[in-house]
């Protein structure tokens, strides 16, 4: 998932449901300094945990499906990349499409929304419109077998509705 995100961006990394820090660690292996993180976490004790073990990160406890709303004070500039470690396909597909939506809009021209996913089909649907998508290979060794999804605006086509 880390590889999506360019290290050497000095704008914010937004990641979205960290837990425990398993990405967070993966995004700063591979260079991302660790005062860029935005990290967005529910459950207080798993904040307790991340602001101890990234003390430069600026940990928020909020609720990534209303990311406007948590993140109205935490970012001052559009992030370069939000990294989503959510189990969306629990989510219905509306509660879905809001979440890529104002992820988007608090994102850089270009800048990957990033989800990896068990199942076999996209947690957000490959064609939307005013969005690019693309996929990795399975990966087979990951158990159970995993997909990473990447979605980003396209500027030239239309946005995404309102509605979803």
């Amino acid at each position: 998932m880390a590889e999506y995100v360019d290290p050497n961006d000095a704008a914010p990394v937004i990641e979205l449901g960290p837990g425990t820090g398993a990405i967070t660690n993966g995004l700063i292996q591979r260079g991302v300094d660790p005062s860029r993180l935005v990290l967005v976490e529910y459950n207080p004790s798993f904040c307790a945990l991340l602001k101890e073990r990234y003390p430069q990160a600026t940990v928020v406890q909020g609720d990534a499906y209303s990311l406007r709303d948590t993140l109205r004070h935490a970012l001052k500039t559009p992030a370069s990349a939000i990294v989503s470690g959510l189990p969306l396909v629990t989510k219905p597909m509306a509660v879905r499409l809001k979440l890529l939506r104002d992820a988007l809009a608090l994102a850089a021209s270009n800048a990957p929304f990033v989800q990896f996913t068990y199942s076999v089909a996209p947690p957000i649907p490959k064609s939307l419109p005013g969005v690019r998508t693309q996929a990795s290979e399975r990966i087979w060794l990951n158990l159970p077998p995993a997909r990473v999804w990447v979605y980003r605006k396209n500027e030239a086509a239309p946005r995404l509705s309102p509605r979803g």
